[in-house]
C-alpha cells in the first residue's frame, strides 16, 4: 500500500516526496515548504472547478443524446442542431478578430518548419532518441526503409548491398539538386566539394565531371568544420540545415567520387515528451519514473545503457554542433530537438496525492506543478526560458481558460514571470474544434501550438454522436467531408488568429512506421496545407519527412491559404450515418475483427507490461503505432455498432475470443507475454472487451478509466 506523508494538509506518496525534495527541488531556489503549500493551494482552488467542468461535459453529452433520440442524425435538421448546441452552451459566440499575443517563443516554434516527434517520456531510451532526432542520416533513412524499393537487386540483405547503396546516393543527390541546386549540372556528378576562401570570405566550390561550378544560391553555404579529406559542409534552405559529410576514408565515402560519406539533415525540430496517451502511469511509482526522465532531459543528466548487437551502449543527449561560418566566426547549432512536455487532461485523478478528505487529486494539477518544477532545471533546451506544455483533451474555451489559470497559479508558486508557461492546444475534441477561435482567444497570451489528429478527434465525434446512428467504417470516415472541414478549419482559423510566423499549426501522426514510401508520397500534404509541423512515429521518419519542408515553403503555403473561406459548422457537424444495407455480414465481421484485434494487441501490452505506446501488428500483420487515441477510436466504433444492433454482445464476445488467439500468436516470441485466448481470468482480455461493451458509457469515450483500473490490478498482483 502507498505510504503517504502529510504536506501542507495534503497527503503525498513517499516516493513522490522523495523525488521532489531530493531530485527536483535542489538548485531551483524553491523551498520544499513553498512547493507543497503551492500544490495544496492548487488542489484547494482548482479541484472544485475541475469537477464542475467535468459535470458540464456529462450534462451536454446527455442533452446531445436526447436530441439525437428525438431528431435522428444531424443531416435531418442541421440548422436545428446548431441552434440547439448554442442553446445548451456547447457553441459559444466567436470573439472579434484578434491576433495572438504570445511572446518569448523559440525559433523552432515560431519561424522554423519541420517534423515533430511524440514519444513516451517514461521510456528513457525512446526519450533520448527523440531528443537527439534533431539531426538524421539521410543515407541511413533511405537505405533502411522502403523509401528505396526493396525488391530485386535493391533488396537490403544481410551484407551491404552496393546496388542499393548506389540508389541511396542517387536519391540523396536528387534531394540536394532540389534544395541546394548547383549553378550548372547535378550533385550526382560531383567529384569534389571544396571550401575556398577569398578576401576573408569562404565559399563552396564544386568540381563535377563536366567542370567546376558552385551553388546557384551562394548564400546557402553557411559554415563548415574540418578540412581536407574529412570535413563537414553546412548548407541551409527554408531555415533548415543539411550537412555534406566528406570523408574519403569512410566505407561509403571511398566509393563516392567526391568522398561524400553521408548527408545529414536537420529533422525533428521539436519533440513532445509525453506524460499522457503514450505512457502507462497509474500510480506514484509510475509518475515518478515519468517525472525523473523529464527532469533528466531538462538538466542534461538522462542516460540509458542497453545492449545492441552484442555491444553495451550508453545513450546521452547530443551536444551542440559547432562550425566555422563563411566570415571566419563560430556558428553553433542545437544538437537536440526543442523539448515540449504533454501533461494529462482534466479527467483523470491520481492517488499519488490525496486531498484533505483523502480523495485523489486531479492528475493534470500534479503534472502541471511537477513538470514545470523540473523545467526550472533547464540547461540547454529553451533559449528564451519558455516552458512548453501541450495540453490535450480540453473541451471548449472554458476548459482552456481553466488550464491557463492553473499555469498562472503554478508560475506564482514557483516564482516564474507571468506567461512563462506556454500552452499547446490539441484540437482533438469536437467542442474545441467547433469553438476553436474562442479557444485560441482564451489562451492568446500563452498559445504556441494548435494541432489536429484523426484518432482522438474521430473517437470524440463517434462518442458525441453515439445516438445519431451507426457510424461508417474507419477507412470510410477518413474520406468524410467533416474530416476535411475539421482539418481546413484548424489551419484557416489559426492563420486568421495570427499564428503564422509566431506559433505552430500542426498535423497528426503517420501511424505506419514501416511504410515510409507511402509516407513520402502522402505527408507532403501537411506542409502544403499550411502546417508548419506534423507528427512522425520515429527519428527515421522525421529524417524523411524533413525533405517535405525543403520541397514546400510553408509560409508561402500559409499566405496562399490565408484568405480562403473557413468551412462552416454545418460541414464540421456533417458526419454521416451508415446505411445498414451497404455492408454485408462478411464486411461487418471483418471491420469488427480489425478493431477488436487492434484493441487486444494494444491493451495486453498496456495492462500486463505497462507499455503505453507500441507498434502493434494489425489483422493483416501490418505494424501500426497504437496508443490510447487509436484504442479510443476502435473501442468507440465497436461500441457504436453494438448500441445500434449491428452486432450483439454475444457475437462481440465471440469475435474478441477469436482475435485473442490471433494476438497470442503474434506475441508468441515475447517471454513476458501472458496469453489471453481460453483464459477468462486474463485481466487484459477483460479490459479490452470492457472497452467495447462499456464504450458508450465511458466519459467522452476515453479509455483511461478502464485501462488504469486493470493495470492497477495487475500491479498489485492481479
Amino acid at each position: 500500500m502507498p505510504n503517504h506523508i502529510e504536506k501542507s494538509g495534503i497527503k503525498v506518496d513517499g516516493l513522490l516526496v522523495d523525488f521532489v525534495e531530493r531530485e527536483a527541488l535542489p538548485g531551483t531556489g524553491v523551498s520544499a515548504d513553498r512547493f507543497w503549500r503551492g500544490l495544496a493551494g492548487l488542489v484547494r482552488d482548482f479541484m472544485p472547478r475541475n469537477r464542475h467542468l467535468l459535470a458540464i461535459r456529462d450534462r451536454m453529452q446527455s442533452q446531445i443524446d436526447d436530441w439525437h433520440r428525438e431528431h435522428g442524425p444531424v443531416a435531418a435538421d442541421p440548422a436545428g442542431y446548431e441552434a440547439f448546441l448554442r442553446q445548451v452552451g456547447y457553441l459559444v459566440d466567436e470573439p472579434p478578430d484578434f491576433e495572438i499575443e504570445t511572446t518569448g517563443l523559440d525559433p523552432e516554434i515560431s519561424t522554423l518548419c519541420g517534423p515533430q516527434l511524440v514519444v513516451p517520456v517514461s521510456n528513457a531510451r525512446y526519450a533520448l532518441n527523440a531528443a537527439n532526432a534533431r539531426w538524421g542520416s539521410l543515407y541511413d533513412a533511405l537505405y533502411g526503409t522502403d523509401a528505396i524499393a526493396r525488391d530485386g537487386d535493391l533488396a537490403p540483405g544481410k551484407a551491404y548491398n552496393a546496388v542499393r547503396g548506389a540508389a541511396v546516393v542517387a536519391r540523396a543527390a536528387q534531394f540536394l539538386d532540389e534544395a541546394f541546386p548547383l549553378a550548372t549540372g547535378s550533385h550526382a556528378d560531383a567529384t569534389a566539394y571544396v571550401v575556398a576562401e577569398t578576401g576573408g570570405l569562404a565559399a563552396l566550390a564544386v568540381d563535377t565531371r563536366h567542370g567546376p561550378t558552385k551553388l546557384r544560391h551562394g548564400s546557402q553555404f553557411v559554415g563548415y568544420a574540418g578540412d581536407g579529406t574529412s570535413a563537414v559542409i553546412l548548407l541551409e534552405h527554408n531555415g533548415l540545415h543539411a550537412e555534406l559529410v566528406i570523408d574519403s576514408e569512410h566505407p561509403i565515402g571511398r566509393t563516392h567520387p567526391a568522398g561524400l560519406a553521408d548527408v545529414i539533415v536537420e529533422a525533428a525540430l521539436t519533440t513532445i515528451q509525453d506524460c499522457e496517451d503514450s505512457v502507462a502511469a497509474v500510480d506514484a511509482e509510475d509518475k515518478v519514473g515519468v517525472y525523473r526522465n523529464w527532469l533528466g532531459l531538462m538538466n542534461g543528466s538522462l542516460n540509458e545503457t542497453f545492449e545492441k548487437g552484442g555491444r553495451t551502449m550508453t545513450r546521452r543527449l547530443n551536444p551542440d554542433r559547432i562550425y566555422q561560418d563563411a566570415k571566419g566566426g563560430t556558428l553553433t547549432l542545437k544538437g537536440r530537438a526543442l523539448q515540449l512536455v504533454r501533461n494529462v487532461g482534466h479527467l483523470m485523478t491520481s492517488r499519488a496525492v490525496l486531498d484533505p478528505e483523502g480523495k485523489p487529486i486531479g492528475e493534470g494539477l500534479l503534472d502541471a506543478a511537477v513538470t514545470v518544477l523540473c523545467a526550472l532545471s533547464d540547461k540547454a533546451n529553451s533559449t528564451t526560458g519558455a516552458i512548453y506544455i501541450v495540453k490535450p483533451k480540453m473541451h471548449g474555451p472554458e476548459e482552456v481558460v481553466f488550464a491557463c489559470d492553473i499555469f498562472g497559479a503554478v508560475e506564482t508558486m514557483l516564482n516564474l514571470a507571468p506567461d512563462t508557461i506556454k500552452i499547446g492546444i490539441m484540437d482533438e475534441e469536437r467542442r474545441t474544434s467547433a469553438n476553436l477561435k474562442a479557444c485560441i482567444h482564451a489562451a492568446r497570451r500563452r498559445v504556441f501550438f494548435i494541432n489536429t489528429g484523426f484518432l482522438d478527434r474521430t473517437g470524440d465525434e463517434i462518442h458525441t454522436s453515439m445516438e445519431a446512428g451507426p457510424v461508417l467504417r474507419k477507412d470510410e470516415i477518413k474520406a468524410a467531408r467533416w474530416i476535411q472541414a475539421y482539418e481546413d478549419r484548424n489551419v484557416l482559423i489559426g492563420l486568421a488568429c495570427g499564428l503564422s510566423g509566431r506559433a505552430q499549426i500542426g498535423k497528426g501522426m503517420w501511424a505506419r512506421p514501416d511504410d515510409m514510401a507511402a509516407m513520402l508520397k502522402a505527408k507532403i500534404g501537411h506542409p502544403s496545407a499550411g502546417a508548419n509541423t506534423a507528427w512522425v512515429p520515429s527519428p527515421t521518419a522525421a529524417t524523411l519527412h524533413a525533405l517535405h519542408y525543403h520541397q514546400v515553403d510553408v509560409f508561402d503555403a500559409q499566405k496562399r491559404r490565408h484568405n480562403q473561406p473557413v468551412p462552416s459548422l454545418r460541414d464540421l457537424f456533417s458526419m454521416p450515418v451508415l446505411d445498414r444495407n451497404s455492408l454485408n455480414q462478411v464486411e461487418v465481421t471483418r471491420e469488427l475483427e480489425n478493431n477488436a484485434q487492434g484493441i487486444l494487441g494494444y491493451v495486453v501490452r498496456w495492462v500486463d507490461q505497462g507499455v503505453g505506446c507500441s507498434k502493434v501488428p494489425d489483422i493483416n500483420n501490418v505494424g501500426l503505432m497504437e496508443d490510447r487515441a487509436t484504442c479510443r477510436i476502435s473501442s468507440q466504433a465497436i461500441a457504436n455498432w453494438l448500441r445500434h444492433g449491428i452486432v450483439s454482445r454475444e457475437e462481440l464476445s465471440t469475435i474478441f475470443e477469436r482475435m485473442a488467439e490471433v494476438v497470442d500468436a503474434q506475441n508468441a516470441g515475447d517471454p513476458l507475454y501472458v496469453p489471453m485466448a481460453r483464459n477468462p481470468g486474463a485481466i487484459a482480455f477483460q479490459a479490452a472487451l470492457e472497452l467495447a461493451l462499456q464504450g458508450a458509457t465511458q466519459p467522452s469515450g476515453y479509455t483511461e478509466p478502464i485501462l488504469h483500473a486493470a493495470r492497477e490490478r495487475v500491479k498489485v498482483g492481479g
